[in-house]
């Protein structure tokens, strides 16, 4: 049994190894051990980034991490002042196992002790949120090695070393994870030397990336269902659900969220926040008697198109897995994919899948 059947065996039957095991384990049935000492620099500091960063790290590997915004975190953003729970503008749902928190931190010594509740199909965090897993067990041990405002121009990966540019200097290392939005490389925003190969550019233009918008109502009185989800056809243009975002939160606050990707998201990119607001409050009038126009109380919104480094939601919960698989494979053993759109195809967009696939990148870049 080959390494990648082996740890592609361990997934189809449920079985997660810490990182270190993954290798050793894996190491006997190929006679193939880590061999990479050199540094990396992983460019993208959300899930799937901070997640092989952390996993380089563990491992002794030199690793620097460049973001171009000025925060990390990507789409796990969350408000924290807008309700007396986080808001998330982002990824909210919990769409795995509660064990893989522990998996993520691959460090037995640490206890990770989350609380979450069913919500139907998925889990939900209660006072708590996606973005905060980060910043309190992954983050800290990487905060030095984050370069924040780091934009990447190019790639150089065509001499031993890979040469990364950015618009404020020029960084080398002798590998690369890559760990950007699918939409940075659709338009273009990293020039590659060379090109990267013709199947990885043709599978990268073809992918849809759906459009994203949320949104969250706070109202005084709770008047509206646990959830009213429309009918889109056809179904994968896209999702539109009103949602009760409060549900499972420590809190006496009545707040509504929307959750629109893909064509449904359409009708709000391009209003103000008044058009906004006045859309929302009549669409919710006409469902429940007149009702959200007098117990409004206010409201936040989250346009992913408008995130100048991000640029859209995510890819489409309709891709063809096997084009998704060629998204996450490797180029030349140098420049290695982590994220939600760059996984082994047998799942994609959600965090726990980013950290998965920033896992396999890293074992992939260790034996080389």
């Amino acid at each position: 049994m080959t390494r990648k059947e082996f740890i592609k065996m361990c997934g189809i039957l449920g079985v997660s190894l810490p990182l270190e095991a993954a290798l050793a384990a894996c190491g006997k049935a190929d006679a193939r051990q880590p061999n990479f000492s050199g540094k990396v620099i992983v460019i993208g500091a959300g899930a799937g980034g901070l997640s092989a960063a952390y996993l380089l790290q563990q491992q002794g590997i030199d690793v620097e991490i460049l973001e171009a915004s000025p925060v990390f975190g990507g789409r796990m953003k969350i408000n924290r002042d807008f309700a007396d729970f986080p808001i998330p503008l982002g990824a909210e749902w919990l769409e795995t196992n509660a064990s893989v928190f522990q998996e993520i931190v691959n460090d037995p010594t640490v206890q990770v002790n989350i609380q979450t509740i069913p919500d139907a199909p998925d889990r939900k965090f209660v006072n708590y949120s996606w973005f905060q897993f980060f910043e309190d067990y992954i983050v800290p041990p990487l905060s030095a090695r984050i370069r924040y405002s780091t934009v990447v121009q190019s790639i150089d990966y065509a001499a031993e070393r890979t040469v990364i540019t950015t618009a404020g200097g020029v960084y080398v290392a002798d590998k690369v994870v890559l760990a950007v939005p699918l939409k940075i490389l659709q338009e273009g925003d990293i020039l590659f030397t060379p090109a990267l190969p013709a199947s990885k550019r043709e599978t990268v233009a073809e992918m849809t990336v759906w459009d994203g918008f949320k949104a969250f109502f706070e109202f005084s009185e709770k008047f509206y269902d646990a959830e009213w989800a429309f009918t889109i056809t056809p179904e994968s243009a896209g999702q539109k659900i009103f949602y009760d975002a409060a549900f499972g939160q420590n809190t006496d606050r009545n707040i509504l969220g929307l959750f629109a990707v893909g064509t449904p998201a359409r009708d709000y990119l391009s209003l103000s926040d008044a058009q906004f607001k006045a859309t929302i409050l009549g669409e919710l009038d006409a469902r429940y008697a007149n009702r959200a126009t007098p117990n409004y109380v206010k409201h936040i919104a989250q346009n992913w198109n408008n995130e100048p480094f991000i640029r859209g939601g995510y890819l489409s919960d309709y891709a063809d897995w096997r084009k998704v698989r060629e998204l996450g494979q490797p180029v030349a053993e140098k420049i290695y994919f982590a994220g939600g759109a760059f996984t082994d195809g047998e799942d994609w967009v959600s965090v726990h899948t980013a950290a998965q696939s920033a896992k396999s990148a890293v074992e992939q870049l260790l034996v080389g």
